[in-house]
């Protein structure tokens, strides 16, 4: 019977943790001359325009700055980062991301 109980109590608990990484949606900034890095939960009502991604030797933030430059070669204004991951190659990372246009 406490089984049951500790099971039941666990799954709700379990359950009620996953609305937090929902988020409530927000608005977007206000639109810049160049693209901005924004949230999942702010995408709503902006239309996507596409999936990019890129390979890049050196950090992160190379990996960052290379998905910038392709947002502002596709004329988006808004951009959502969805991965930036080390391939098995040391020093090589992954980068995707979603571009949006308002």
């Amino acid at each position: 019977m406490q089984m049951k109980r500790l099971a039941g109590l666990l799954l709700a608990g379990i359950l009620s943790g996953c609305s937090v990484f929902q988020g409530t949606p927000q608005p977007p900034p206000p639109l810049n001359d160049t693209p901005q890095q924004i949230q999942r939960n702010q995408t709503q009502g902006l239309q996507r325009l596409g999936t990019i991604s890129v390979i890049r030797r050196g950090s992160p933030d190379d990996s960052e700055r290379a998905i910038y430059k392709k947002a502002v070669a596709a004329k988006a204004d808004y951009y959502v980062i969805l991965l930036i991951d080390e391939t098995v190659v040391s020093g090589q990372w992954y980068a995707q991301a979603i571009l949006y246009r308002k």
